[in-house]
């Protein structure tokens, strides 16, 4: 019997998650679109709406590629009802994941701290 930990929407996200990872590395390559990649997906309890979190190579560019994935997002779900063993496969949205960039700016505020000896 499967652990409760785990639940059905984890393992749908995480399909998800390798899915659409390869759909968008070859949409950013068809599509001449800004590098981006799949850092995660989050899956609402009724499988209704994923949520598709991207980082973006340049971060001033992440603003047109969530645009144009979110334009592609019909065709990706076409493609996953294809590949995807489920009833009925999520609403994609895609938005930037920021967390990368912040992590980095706090990294160069360390550094620099760490620089002027007030660390």
């Amino acid at each position: 019997m499967p652990s409760a930990d785990f639940k059905r929407t984890d393992r749908i996200a995480a399909e998800l998650r390798r899915l659409l990872g390869s759909m968008v590395h070859a949409a950013v390559r068809d599509h001449a679109l800004p590098s981006v990649s799949v850092s995660d997906v989050e899956v609402t309890r009724d499988l209704d709406v994923a949520t598709v979190w991207v980082t973006a190579l340049l971060p001033e560019q992440s603003r047109d590629a969530v645009k144009a994935l979110n334009d592609l997002a019909k065709e990706f779900r076409r493609e996953l009802s294809r590949e995807m063993r489920i009833r009925r496969v999520p609403e994609l949205r895609f938005k930037y994941d920021d967390s990368v960039d912040r992590g980095e700016r706090i990294e160069s505020l360390l550094r620099q701290e760490k620089d002027k000896g007030r660390l």
